[in-house]
């Protein structure tokens, strides 16, 4: 009788977790047919050049990711989640991308920032040079540079800017200027002495003096820019954020100093002072929130740190003001903190920011002349499971308990590690912490210090000029290609002359209009 009583409650409850229009057919078959007719109507390319491109990166968002931070955006808007939109959804064109290293099956942030940047595939733990670089050999580094689409872009005469939420000598942000043995050279003070003796500079120096016109820079970083030991602005009394310089240099002064007298430049590290700037009257604006990243989303105080949504709508204006378009890099660079950390709270919210930025972006910008492609450059071993019911929150338990050890699970858990956890010999009673909590480290098959990422295949989306171009399944290094080519940007421009590219209701007329003369 008691298991009866089971089955029937569990019938009960399954049947009210379904929408009632969900019960219906044809809420099904509309839905489809709407899908059918826009994906109909895609057949009329956009063959436009692009002005503007917008690469956004989502650092460490694979596929799981993607699926769990949309459930968790509709759950923040008292939804049930599954059925719900990311705006990167919403790009008609959806690839996949191949994110190994030259050196390394599952990849870095640094071997990949070069692959869909500078379109050249890289080994681990170098940015802006090719595969004759090892990590941490100076020597090596010289003829091997390589150039990237943000390059190509301000050769073309764009405007072009840089955002992001960690710090902006990170790997994704410094593989757009700067050219290293080691992604982890941020400073002068990070570099090992034969690296400066070889004549090897460090990234923040690299940010001021390899392509000094950059218009927006927006991120963390501070300390990097300053002598070691000097008090930083917002923490004076804190030694664990005072600049790191050797040299002695302050790279903000630098940075003002290598600008035209006729230009304005303005560096802030307030949010106050970024939303009060009047943009129709800055030409190069600097601003670094932080000492190192910035905090993370669910943490960050409102009052001295902008959102990424707010970053990106402060660079847009100021990229618009370029006649020939522009080029954005915007990263959502502390997802992958947060998955290492184990905190999946952590990561899927700053998902969601980077999405609600895209939406800004799209609202700011037309896909008719405006290239977004949304991408990630790795992901990581975090998965979410267990036979859950619809609507069960994301950060919530699985519906079960463990057949093996009779213990509770949440529904997300990571393959490695610091959530790895024994309490007398046994794993943890998770149903005994607060595993909602946004530092709850999810639970781990194997103990790390640092979770790793993952080495499947990423999702790219695109709406925009050529977007159709990323298609299927592709080497990371073709993204920058792509843009490049829709943008008439970079090596191949051959292409950009009205003649060369028909518009796409000329293209489809051409099968008829030759059927026409043959049976004439």
């Amino acid at each position: 009788m008691k298991a009866l009583l089971l089955l029937l409650l569990t019938q009960l409850c399954s049947a009210s977790l379904v929408p009632e229009r969900e019960k219906d057919p044809e809420y099904w078959r509309g839905q489809a047919q709407e899908t059918l007719r826009d994906a109909l109507r895609l057949q009329r390319l956009n063959q436009n050049v692009a002005k503007n491109l917008i690469l956004f990166l989502g650092d460490g968002m694979g596929v799981s990711t993607v699926t769990a931070a949309r459930i968790l955006k509709g759950q923040l808007q008292n939804r049930k989640g599954e059925e719900s939109l990311l705006e990167m959804d919403k790009f008609p064109y959806v690839a996949l991308a191949k994110t190994y290293n030259t050196n390394a099956q599952v990849p870095d942030s640094a071997g990949t920032a070069t692959a869909y940047l500078c379109g050249v595939k890289a080994n681990e733990g170098t940015v802006g040079v090719s595969a004759g670089v090892t990590r941490d050999r100076c020597n090596t580094t010289k003829g091997q540079e390589v150039t990237s689409i943000l390059r190509w872009a301000k050769d073309a005469g764009k405007a072009v800017g840089i955002v992001t939420t960690t710090r902006v000598t990170h790997a994704t942000p410094s593989a757009a200027y700067a050219h290293s043995a080691n992604r982890d050279w941020y400073s002068d003070g990070e570099m090992p002495p034969d690296a400066l003796e070889g004549g090897c500079k460090d990234i923040a120096r690299q940010l001021v003096e390899n392509i000094p016109d950059i218009e927006v820079i927006l991120g963390g970083g501070r300390k990097y820019m300053f002598p070691k030991n000097a008090s930083d602005v917002e923490y004076p009394h804190e030694d664990k954020h005072r600049g790191t310089r050797l040299d002695r240099r302050d790279l903000i002064q630098a940075w003002h100093n290598v600008k035209p007298p006729s230009k304005v430049a303005k560096y802030v590290w307030h949010r106050r002072d970024l939303l009060a700037l009047n943009l129709s009257r800055v030409d190069f604006l600097l601003g670094l929130f932080e000492p190192g990243d910035m905090v993370y989303e669910l943490d960050r105080n409102n009052e001295t740190d902008p959102s990424l949504t707010e970053m990106v709508a402060v660079a847009i204006r100021m990229l618009q003001k370029n006649p020939r378009g522009f080029f954005l890099l915007v990263e959502g660079g502390r997802i992958d903190h947060g998955h290492h950390e184990g905190k999946a709270k952590q990561a899927l919210h700053e998902a969601v920011e980077l999405d609600r930025a895209i939406g800004l972006a799209a609202r700011l910008t037309s896909p008719q002349d405006t290239l977004s492609v949304v991408t990630a450059d790795h992901s990581h071993v975090f998965t979410f499971g267990g036979y859950t019911p619809r609507g069960n929150p994301i950060f919530g338990l699985a519906p079960m308990q463990s057949d093996v050890d009779r213990k509770p699970f949440t529904s997300i858990l990571y393959g490695n590690g610091p959530g790895y956890k024994i309490v007398a010999g046994e794993r943890e009673n998770v149903s005994a912490v607060d595993f909602a909590h946004a530092d709850y480290q999810a639970q781990s098959a194997v103990p790390l210090r640092q979770e790793t990422h993952g080495g499947e295949d990423v999702a790219v989306f695109a709406r925009g000029p050529m977007a159709h171009l990323l298609h299927g399944v592709h080497e990371q290094n073709y993204i920058p290609h792509a843009m490049a080519y829709a943008a008439c940007i970079g090596s191949n421009r051959a292409h950009c002359n009205a003649a060369a590219r028909p518009a796409a209701a000329t293209s489809v007329l051409l099968p008829f209009l030759a059927l026409l003369f043959l049976l004439c």
